[in-house]
């Protein structure tokens, strides 16, 4: 069988925000964003998911602030990107692995928990990633 060119084989993707709020200790206390990162790139490199890291995605006021974008195939399936905000724990890290893993928006549900945490996306926003 011959392999399947890259652009169709694109894996869910993480962008997880690193701007003026996101990925503070100071403005998020308690929390352990360099930790977070960590996690989710020992997962990315065990679960076939990518992670990228943006400057400000814009919804401060609900840092941390990360976006689910879909895999190739969940694109295909109608899957969109997946805002979500209040991403702080351990248990919310370990959710949007696991869905990432799956595929993300349009190849798998997204976990009840996520659901409940999902943003709109602000108006004429963009993932600048490059981190």
């Amino acid at each position: 069988m011959p392999s399947v060119p890259r652009l169709f084989a694109r894996p869910c993707t993480v962008v997880v925000c690193r701007g003026c709020c996101c990925g503070n200790p100071a403005k998020q206390p308690g929390t352990d964003p360099g930790g977070q990162l960590d996690r989710l790139r020992a997962a990315a490199a065990e679960g076939g998911f990518e992670v990228r890291t943006s400057d400000c995605l814009g919804p401060c006021d609900q840092a941390n602030v990360l976006v689910v974008v879909p895999s190739a195939e969940g694109r295909r399936a109608g899957g969109r990107p997946v805002w979500i905000g209040f991403a702080l724990d351990d248990d919310c890290t370990a959710e949007f692995a696991a869905w990432a893993r799956a595929g993300g928006p349009g190849a798998a549900e997204p976990p009840l928990a996520l659901e409940l945490q999902m943003i709109r996306a602000p108006r004429g926003a963009r993932t600048r990633s490059g981190r």
